[in-house]
């Protein structure tokens, strides 16, 4: 598996954004869905990676820069065809390397608190992420759960 830099322009990774969103908005009330279309991932604060296996688009994730060292995990997504292989677990391990690299002191996340919701937490408290207030720009909801973790 190659997980690599994306610009966010290829087709698949196009289609798996759509996909992500539109998983989203079924699992969440609109005001609750706090992931990023295509324009707002292309930001600068935005690094997006892509995971790829014999020119296959297994799965995605991005790092935002907070400021002060801080940073949110956005846009993890898996592909439909390649759940439970591992995937999300080597992006995250990327992110988190790459944080580190970079000098974050701390990473954090908003998820779903739905069911739908329950693989990807679980996923975040292997690797040591506690649950926390909101951060950033975010507040209390019913349908999100919030997540840090100090590096």
């Amino acid at each position: 598996m190659e997980i690599r830099i994306d610009n966010l322009t290829g087709t698949e990774i196009i289609t798996l954004i759509s996909e992500h969103l539109q998983s989203m908005f079924e699992q969440s009330p609109q005001e609750s869905v706090h992931a990023l279309n295509l324009d707002k991932l292309k930001t600068p604060e935005i690094t997006f990676w892509s995971a790829w296996e014999q020119g296959e688009l297994l799965g995605c994730g991005a790092l935002k820069d907070l400021g002060s060292h801080h940073g949110e995990i956005k846009s993890m997504r898996t592909s439909t065809k390649h759940l439970r292989k591992g995937i999300a677990s080597k992006m995250l391990a990327h992110i988190i390397k790459e944080a580190k690299q970079q000098g974050y002191r701390r990473l954090s996340l908003e998820t779903g608190s739905t069911e739908g919701f329950e693989a990807a937490r679980k996923l975040y408290e292997q690797y040591g992420f506690e649950y926390c207030s909101p951060f950033a720009d975010y507040i209390e909801d019913p349908y999100s759960v919030f997540m840090t973790k100090e590096l």
